[in-house]
């Protein structure tokens, strides 16, 4: 029963006691977290002030009032790092707007030089394509001119021009109109004496009584008359040759040296002098003729140097004024050239300035931010390591800050001058190379080509004073060859004379041996009426005279007239040929100025390309530097802003913890620990009492109860041993499941990973939203469309759609698939004529080839052959050249060759085409094929149509027609075996009129071929070989 109330009082005391710990253990749990959150702020504010140089602290643990004065400084750090943050930000801003700046304007002079650079393109398609145009032209002038043969023109001319002169003085020493008068006068007195003597035979009609006594005398006088006629007829050849004589005497002594042969030699002397000069005069003519062709490669030569010389003249004053403008350009002053080297050498000292400022500006700036680090993190000065006081501190970050903020716009500055100063640098160094080529061509290549100039002009002087020394003898023995065949006529004529005046002589001394009396006789009737006949006859022959006289003069009034039409016509052209040449010539100064024009452009465009190369890496250095300098300063800023998010997350800490503290300060809790636990102590000793008893009451009841103890032991230790397996399976499931989150956790990722899924989610379904609002609004458009289209439909013209639309179609197909056979079938088309094109170029240079190797006897050209370019994107239009080729080197033949290289290059670039092309209609004719060919060429190129004719003999279809000048050419292609015949074709001078006449090849006379009035002789009776010889009609 005690126990029973011992065990009661126990119990509600253990109750109490329970209730008291609980409350005890409330309050002390309170109590142990209140010092733990003032122990952590206390360390807290010694981190903080320790890391952050805050200044000094009071001894642990700190007061309420303390904690509040260091929670203000803590605050106030705070402050000045967000403020911090934000000048780094704007700093930051500053300095990559300044870069950004810089990439801005070098992107904008990149701009502009590529603006120029197209334009200098531009202007340089147009001068090609200018270019091109007067190329052209320049061709069609050639073309024009190859028309004309110039120095035939020339002779033609100067031929006509001598004949018209010539004509003149026959129509002026014949006297046409003074003769005529004459003529007429002496008909006038026959017809009076004609008249008399009629009268005079009526009256002797009546008078016929003294008819035989009449008759008598006069055969006597007859006699007499006859007799002294013979003698008057010898003396008036007597005195026509001494007439003769007299009026060519000094003639003829000139022509034979001061000598005046008798009579009987005089014409076989002339003859001999005049054959000696003749021969003269063509020597002479001939070495006219070389000297003529000297001096004219000379000139050609000399014409090329000019113009080499005043195109690199053009060139240096080109550089020169390109230098000069750059010069001006970056001094801002008009410079000479001779000033570019120390305008070079002063760039490159700036360059090297700036980019010094530059450098320690930039260094000087890059350790703005390291020093702060180390400031704030050591409290120590960086550059002598001397410890700070937060004061010090702060103002030396402070300053820093400023520095940095400032330096920003330095930078800036800095970094513009520095540009421009490398720009100007690189873009006068670039134009180095173009100084150093201004000043080879003014130090060597205009000398050496001056040098060039006068040894050639020299040399030309040399020879036109050798052609103006045969020009002069040529003249002289012109003269002289013209003196002996003025002197051929009078001597023929007085040779003639001394014949008929030596058998007058003879008949004079005959009858003069036979009539021994001189007398005189009365005329008879027969000899009246005979007399008459004499008169009568003498009248018609006066007559026809007259008309002869007439009919002369009228005739050599249309040969002078015609000839007069025909130089007006050579003097045609000549002028049309000297106003083509004036037209080449221009077109070649042309061509001359646009190529000039074009190498500066070209010049230009290399020195823009280069600007733009250097521009370019300079915008992508800049762009480089703003990339690296944003993650540089991104990275710096994320730094500082981490730093100041965790100096942020202490002073939350630090105000959760104080307001904590506050909090259980203001609830009171530890009085009422205090209280508990004194109450806890007297239920406690209450408690002991009960206790004691109860202990003594127990040991009594221990004995009965160790074996139901022992028992019971076992029983718990079986149930806590289960509890302790099941709580151990729980455990395990709980790790796996653990486990398995975190891996789930890792797949997944981390949160800005969710945020990026999302914010493309949400882009997306944006998309797919524009997208479905769009395809509503077309489905729309569509709906509103098929039912106004179901409106028309139902309209009249809209009947039988279907079948009309089906036929359509069908068409379209049915078109679609001709055009695509036909593209087929003309690309194949195409294809073979390329092909047909190339196989037949190929065989035209072989065959081009061995011609010119066989005849050809030079050494500097090797071979030559047609090069067909394609002109454009197309492959129907090529441009061909002709090349020449000397060993492995190949040039264009344009204006590179001689003129007797171009004629016999056009000769077998004919011969080659006609061999490959005209297999059916073989007909080839060559027109002065020698023309500008040395002997050795022309003999080889007769010889090449030989070994043609031979090749081709077998074939009907092969004929070939040349027409020549050279009589050995022909005679070299005139054989028995190839040409049966020759034509001979002469001129009629009096008539104007060509005859044509056929020899056969035994003949030895070669034909003659004259062009008249722009017509050509033409024969049908050709053979294998028509030779036509032409020669000068007009000599």
């Amino acid at each position: 029963m005690e126990m029973d109330d011992i065990g009661e009082i126990k119990k509600s005391k253990i109750d109490v006691i329970g209730n008291s710990n609980l409350e005890i253990g409330k309050l002390q749990q309170a109590a142990d977290e209140h010092m733990s959150l003032r122990h952590d702020r206390d360390c807290t504010i010694q981190n903080v002030f320790l890391k952050h140089n805050l200044g000094c602290l009071p001894p642990t643990p700190f007061s309420n009032e303390v904690t509040f004065n260091l929670m203000n400084r803590v605050k106030t750090r705070l402050t000045d790092l967000e403020n911090d943050l934000k000048d780094k930000k704007k700093s930051n801003a500053t300095e990559l707007q300044s870069i950004w700046d810089s990439y801005v304007a070098a992107n904008q002079r990149y701009s502009d030089l590529e603006g120029q650079k197209h334009a200098e393109a531009k202007r340089k398609a147009d001068v090609l394509r200018c270019m091109k145009e007067k190329e052209k032209e320049r061709d069609m002038a050639e073309l024009q001119l190859s028309n004309f043969n110039l120095s035939h023109i020339d002779e033609k001319e100067k031929t006509l021009h001598m004949e018209i002169e010539r004509k003149t003085r026959q129509m002026a020493e014949k006297q046409f109109e003074e003769n005529i008068q004459k003529k007429k006068i002496e008909l006038f007195s026959l017809t009076q004496k004609y008249n008399a003597l009629s009268r005079e035979k009526d009256v002797m009609t009546s008078d016929s009584e003294y008819r035989v006594k009449l008759d008598l005398k006069k055969g006597e006088i007859d006699s007499r008359r006859k007799h002294h006629k013979k003698m008057q007829v010898v003396r008036y050849l007597f005195l026509l040759l001494v007439y003769l004589l007299d009026e060519y005497r000094e003639k003829i002594r000139s022509v034979l040296k001061g000598r005046f042969p008798i009579e009987k030699d005089l014409k076989r002397e002339i003859d001999q002098a005049l054959g000696a000069l003749k021969k003269e005069y063509d020597d002479l003519t001939s070495k006219s003729v070389e000297a003529e062709k000297e001096m004219k490669v000379a000139q050609v030569k000399i014409q090329d140097v000019k113009n080499t010389l005043l195109k690199f003249q053009k060139d240096m004053d080109a550089r020169k004024r390109f230098i000069e403008s750059k010069l001006q350009y970056f001094a801002h002053q008009p410079l000479n050239i001779e000033s570019f080297p120390e305008v070079l050498h002063e760039t490159l000292e700036k360059r090297d300035v700036q980019k010094s400022k530059y450098n320690i500006a930039d260094g000087m700036r890059q350790m703005f931010d390291p020093f702060e680090r180390v400031a704030r993190a050591h409290h120590v000065c960086p550059c002598c390591e001397r410890p700070f006081s937060p004061a010090e501190e702060d103002e030396f970050v402070k300053k820093q800050r400023v520095k940095s903020s400032s330096s920003a716009e330095h930078m800036k500055l800095l970094a513009v001058e520095s540009s421009n100063a490398e720009s100007h640098f690189q873009q006068l160094d670039k134009l180095r190379m173009a100084y150093e080529e201004y000043l080879k061509l003014g130090n060597e290549t205009i000398p050496l080509a001056e040098k060039n100039i006068i040894a050639f002009t020299e040399d030309l002087d040399q020879k036109s004073q050798a052609h103006d020394d045969v020009l002069g003898v040529l003249a002289q023995i012109k003269i002289e060859k013209e003196l002996a065949e003025e002197t051929v006529k009078p001597v023929e004529s007085a040779d003639r004379l001394l014949h008929e005046m030596g058998d007058l002589q003879d008949e004079v001394d005959d009858l003069e041996s036979r009539l021994d009396v001189r007398g005189q006789g009365v005329k008879t009737l027969e000899e009246l009426q005979s007399h008459l006949n004499t008169l009568h006859s003498m009248k018609d022959n006066l007559t026809n005279d007259v008309q002869k006289l007439y009919e002369e003069q009228s005739d050599m009034n249309d040969d002078l007239k015609n000839i007069q039409l025909r130089w007006q016509t050579s003097r045609e052209d000549k002028s049309d040929a000297s106003k083509i040449i004036d037209k080449v010539k221009k077109a070649e100064d042309d061509l001359n100025n646009l190529a000039v024009e074009a190498d500066q452009l070209d010049f230009n465009e290399k020195h823009l390309v280069e600007g733009l190369g250097t521009l370019h890496k300079e915008k992508e250095k800049f762009l480089c530097h703003h990339r690296e300098l944003t993650i540089i300063l991104g990275k710096q800023l994320e730094e500082q802003d981490e730093f100041k998010r965790e100096y942020q997350k202490k002073v939350e800490t630090l105000e959760e913890n104080t307001l904590k503290i506050k909090e259980y300060n203001d609830s009171k809790k530890g009085e009422k620990l205090k209280e508990s636990q004194e109450k806890q102590s007297l239920y406690k000793s209450q408690l002991q009492n009960c206790e004691s008893r109860e202990q003594e009451i127990s040991a009594e009841l221990n004995k009965s109860k160790e074996l139901k103890l022992t028992q019971d032991q076992l029983k718990r230790n079986i149930d806590d041993n289960l509890n302790y397996r099941k709580t151990k399976a729980e455990v395990d499931e709980l790790m796996r499941d653990i486990e398995s989150l975190e891996d789930r956790i890792l797949k997944v990722g981390e949160v800005s990973t969710f945020e990026a899924d999302l914010r493309k989610l949400v882009q997306e379904r944006e998309r797919f939203r524009s997208e479905l609002d769009r395809c509503h609004g077309t489905l729309s458009v569509y709906q509103s469309n098929i039912s106004k289209h179901k409106i028309d439909l139902k309209q009249t013209q809209y009947n039988d759609i279907d079948k009309r639309y089906f036929n359509q179609l069908i068409q379209l197909k049915t078109t679609e698939m001709a055009n695509k056979d036909l593209d087929r079938y003309y690309n194949a088309l195409d294809k073979a004529l390329q092909r047909f094109h190339t196989m037949k170029m190929e065989e035209i240079n072989t065959i081009i080839r061995e011609l010119w190797q066989q005849t050809y006897r030079g050494q500097d050209i090797d071979c030559i052959s047609i090069r067909s370019d394609s002109e454009g994107a197309g492959t129907r239009s090529y441009s061909y050249r002709v090349l020449m080729q000397t060993g492995d080197a190949e040039l264009e033949m344009r204006g590179r060759c001689s003129a007797g290289q171009k004629v016999l290059a056009s000769l077998i670039i004919r011969l080659a085409l006609a061999e490959t092309f005209c297999l059916n209609c073989g007909i080839l004719a060559l027109d002065e094929p020698t023309t500008n060919l040395d002997g050795p060429n022309a003999e080889s190129l007769a010889a090449a149509l030989l070994r043609i004719m031979e090749d081709r003999k077998g074939q009907e279809n092969f004929q070939l027609i040349v027409i020549t000048h050279d009589e050995r050419f022909a005679q070299l292609i005139g054989q028995r075996q190839h040409a049966e015949r020759y034509y001979r074709v002469t001129k009629d001078e009096h008539i104007a009129l060509s005859k044509l006449k056929r020899y056969s090849t035994d003949n030895a006379k070669w034909s003659i071929y004259q062009r008249h009035q722009g017509s050509l002789i033409r024969s049908h009776d050709w053979h294998k070989l028509f030779v036509v010889h032409v020669t000068d009609v007009f000599k």
